[in-house]
């Protein structure tokens, strides 16, 4: 058992955050309370965090041999840093020396950092200066996944209906406030939980609704997560189409039939293969695909076979993500150790799928990290022929506001001369949604519409 001393320290968070890198829970404690003598390590803190920081990264590579490549950055947005120091030195190497010298990342991360910035501000630019993103989430699902800690429930076709209803009243009232403050919707985003549990039926008129609210004259992207293969239908997919959706999503997560078991799948492979057919005839322009490295029982080999069988079906993005065992997820119940085994494996899934991936013209875009990630690793979109998903890129870089709709919903005002967001968040339990609809309404207009 490590102990740790902060002095002079309230708020040891950030800290302990870097210590969960190289520690699991029950391997160390921290208190102000203990002695010199009985603490394995004291620290007092100078007024320099980031000098802290390199302290205990330093003091813990040492003691347990680890030298985590994302040095001492603990934070969601990498990407966003590197824009926030390249607007201020003007040199991607200057960056790249500060995130060695200062921030300890090894030169493979910062590398990748500096690539998918430099790509976004080709590719996406910055936002105008009115526009807003629109997210709309639906929080059902066929079943619940085994590592899934989202608002996703398990509902009979009536209780959507009732969450359906609720949900238009909120986006007719948001669409007749964007268009008179001269909001501009730049992408459109239906996420969830799984969009395409709704009927085809439930779906025209949802997005009916959306068109009716809301002036998408100059949308240049709008997405519907199609994820479970088993909720696609030709009849759905004619319906997305025929509504201007432009992108989906179709995720398996694996193509490894065993591991679909484990995890709470329903679906098999045969399943995604025609989905990815459908998609095709419907003529959806762009597909995007999730897989996850370091699922239950899966080899390098299982996780790289599952990039080769996407790749054979075409998609034209490509996210690779890290489990990462979360609070909510019965996965965390069932092991709550288990991002910290087989660290090394993750890295290795991840650097063989990057290969992979650029071997056949495909090219990073956009990345986050999540806490608990399993070998400490990153979450990285891949896309094709420059088919980026422009919602992805600014819901990361944070320099655009977010109306977010539906349970679960967290909206973002962004206030550019203070380079600061704001959140309003609905609330995540779909029966209290409908209940207190009125109250997420005042909601958005006293916190989000206030350009007045």
């Amino acid at each position: 058992m490590y102990k740790f001393r902060f002095e002079n320290i309230e708020n040891t968070y950030p800290y302990e955050e870097l210590i969960k890198v190289f520690l699991s829970p029950d391997e160390y404690m921290i208190s102000g309370d203990m002695s010199d003598e009985d603490a394995s390590v004291t620290y007092r803190f100078s007024g320099d965090r980031d000098g802290l920081k390199r302290a205990i990264y330093t003091d813990l590579r040492n003691i347990t041999g680890k030298s985590p490549k994302w040095g001492i950055l603990t934070g969601i947005r990498p990407v966003k840093l590197a824009g926030e120091l390249f607007d201020s030195v003007n040199s991607i190497d200057s960056v790249k020396e500060i995130f060695r010298d200062k921030y300890l990342l090894h030169e493979s991360k910062s590398s990748l950092v500096t690539e998918i910035l430099e790509f976004q501000r080709k590719e996406a630019g910055k936002p105008e200066k009115n526009s807003i993103s629109l997210y709309i989430g639906i929080p059902f699902c066929p079943t619940r996944c085994l590592y899934c800690s989202f608002t996703s429930n398990q509902v009979d076709d009536g209780e959507m209906e009732r969450y359906l209803e609720a949900l238009k009243k909120e986006i007719i009232y948001c669409g007749r406030m964007a268009e008179e403050q001269g909001r501009v919707i730049e992408s459109v985003y239906f996420g969830g939980g799984t969009p395409t549990s709704l009927s085809a039926s439930q779906l025209d008129s949802l997005l009916s609704c959306v068109d009716k609210s809301f002036d998408l004259s100059y949308i240049r992207e709008y997405t519907v997560e199609a994820g479970r293969p088993d909720t696609i239908t030709e009849e759905k997919l004619k319906v997305i189409k025929e509504h201007k959706v432009d992108r989906i999503s179709i995720n398996p997560q694996t193509t490894k039939e065993k591991t679909l078991e484990i995890i709470g799948r329903k679906h098999t492979i045969e399943d995604l293969y025609k989905a990815f057919e459908k998609a095709g005839k419907v003529g959806i322009e762009t597909v995007n695909t999730d897989l996850i490295a370091g699922l239950p029982e899966e080899t390098a080999g299982d996780f790289a076979k599952s990039i080769r069988d996407i790749l054979k079906l075409g998609a034209e993005n490509i996210t690779l993500h890290t489990l990462a065992v979360k609070r909510a997820s019965k996965l965390k119940d069932k092991d709550a150790h288990f991002n910290y085994r087989d660290e090394d494996l993750r890295e290795i899934m991840l650097e063989d799928a990057h290969s992979i991936l650029r071997e056949y013209g495909y090219r990073p875009y956009y990345l986050y990290r999540q806490k608990h990630t399993s070998g400490n690793t990153e979450n990285t979109g891949f896309c094709r022929d420059n088919k980026l998903s422009l919602y992805n890129v600014r819901i990361m870089e944070e320099a655009q506001s977010i109306l977010a709709l539906g349970a679960g919903g967290i909206s973002k005002i962004y206030f550019p001369e203070e380079n600061r967001l704001e959140r309003v968040a609905n609330v995540s339990n779909y029966e209290i949604y409908i209940g207190r609809i009125d109250e997420m309404i005042d909601r958005k207009d006293k916190k989000f519409f206030i350009w007045r």
